[in-house]
């Protein structure tokens, strides 16, 4: 007997005839031996309708009150889903998240979860039940329902998963696994069998969809394997696990590309200790998210210092970096927003040089101009005219011979 945590997402469980067959799914599991839990996202749209819900009450709705409207979506799905398996004489039980022990901070609309006690799920599994559980929702120490964002359904299967010692977390979708590029973008991506949660992680950070960064995350902490499928046919998908010697075999897994991505430009920043402090300490306060930073010292001892944020904080960025820049002294603010990031994942990199000079000659091979460069153990990303973006990840694709079918 498996354990076995399942999450559905929103297009997954669309409308009653796709939980129908989200239903199906999990009577297999079940009727092969296996315990199942199940974790369900609100079905495709309704969040979004209960947020225009939300704005037409008030203007800036109580994030609290909030909160609590979010997670109805998710408590429908969990309740329809119950229903069915009952309808067809299979032991099932609906949980909410304060029900099945999921505990959070106080953030509301972006709760992190601190501890879980599952006793309730476990009792309901020796007894012979699916679980049947709202995802993206838990409770603060003081009862309030909390919401974990978007995506937090990925989060709270992960979580749940670590907390009962499954053997396996299946996260269902409307892809069939993770590729090494977007195939929409590059029709020669392939579907990789299994990645390592490094690579995972950087590749949700760096724009990749599939998996929620926060749910990567829990599953590198708490050693937990994913498998990520697609709820519409029975193929395997990608298993998410740790990193393993027959993976150092590619140099590069994947390619992204990013194009939420806005760059802000602080013209002859004063160089003196602690004005960096000044630049980004406001953008941190106001809960901004930085992310490639380059420094040009000029001749003059004066420097340009660009960074980069998403561009939906890209406007008050640049308010916070305008007022800053009188404060400091620089002589202008300049941005741009047409922009995207693409950058190449690999745990080869670590063992193997060079990745960046071909990286550098194929985009060169393109007439295509690197404003921006970060690096890490296993990453290199490149900010470029976003006009170019497709471009550069069907060439970096194939310069990296992923292309080829192994």
């Amino acid at each position: 007997m498996a354990l076995r945590v399942q999450k559905y997402g929103g297009t997954s469980v669309a409308d009653i005839e796709r939980i129908s067959n989200v239903a199906d799914r999990v009577q297999k599991a079940y009727d092969k031996g296996d315990q199942v839990v199940v974790v369900l996202s609100a079905m495709a749209g309704v969040t979004d309708k209960l947020i225009s819900l939300a704005k037409q009450a008030s203007e800036n709705p109580d994030k609290r009150e909030l909160d609590v409207l979010l997670a109805t979506g998710e408590q429908t799905t969990a309740a329809l889903l119950a229903m069915i398996l009952k309808s067809r004489g299979y032991q099932a039980k609906s949980f909410l998240g304060f029900q099945a022990g999921i505990h959070t901070d106080k953030a509301s609309g972006k709760a992190r979860i601190m501890d879980i006690d599952c006793k309730k799920v476990q009792k309901a599994l020796d007894n012979g039940n699916i679980a049947v559980m709202a995802g993206f929702q838990g409770t603060d120490r003081d009862g309030n329902i909390t919401t974990l964002g978007r995506g937090g359904s990925d989060t709270s299967a992960v979580a749940i998963a670590s907390s009962l010692k499954a053997d396996v977390c299946e996260i269902f979708t409307d892809v069939d696994g993770v590729y090494t590029t977007d195939p929409r973008i590059c029709s020669a991506a392939r579907k990789i069998s299994k990645i390592s949660y490094d690579e995972m992680l950087e590749m949700a950070i760096l724009g990749a969809k599939v998996l929620q960064i926060r749910s990567v995350e829990f599953a590198k902490k708490f050693n937990v394997p994913v498998h990520v499928r697609s709820s519409f046919n029975e193929e395997e998908g990608t298993m998410v696990i740790n990193e393993s010697a027959d993976m150092e075999s590619a140099i590069v897994s994947g390619v992204t590309c990013d194009m939420n991505e806005a760059r802000i430009t602080l013209k002859r920043v004063p160089d003196q200790p602690g004005v960096s402090a000044k630049i980004f300490g406001p953008l941190a306060k106001a809960e901004i998210m930085v992310d490639m930073i380059i420094q040009n010292t000029r001749s003059d001892g004066e420097t340009d210092l660009t960074f980069t944020v998403t561009k939906d904080d890209f406007e008050r960025a640049r308010e916070i970096s305008e007022a800053v820049a009188k404060k400091i002294g620089a002589a202008e603010v300049l941005t741009g927003t047409e922009i995207a990031k693409v950058s190449v994942i690999g745990l080869g990199m670590k063992s193997h040089s060079g990745v960046a000079a071909i990286m550098f000659e194929a985009l060169a091979s393109e007439n295509i101009n690197i404003r921006l460069i970060s690096t890490s153990e296993i990453r290199i990303s490149c900010v470029i005219l976003s006009k170019y973006a497709e471009l550069a990840v069907r060439t970096l694709h194939t310069a990296f011979g992923l292309d080829q079918e192994k």
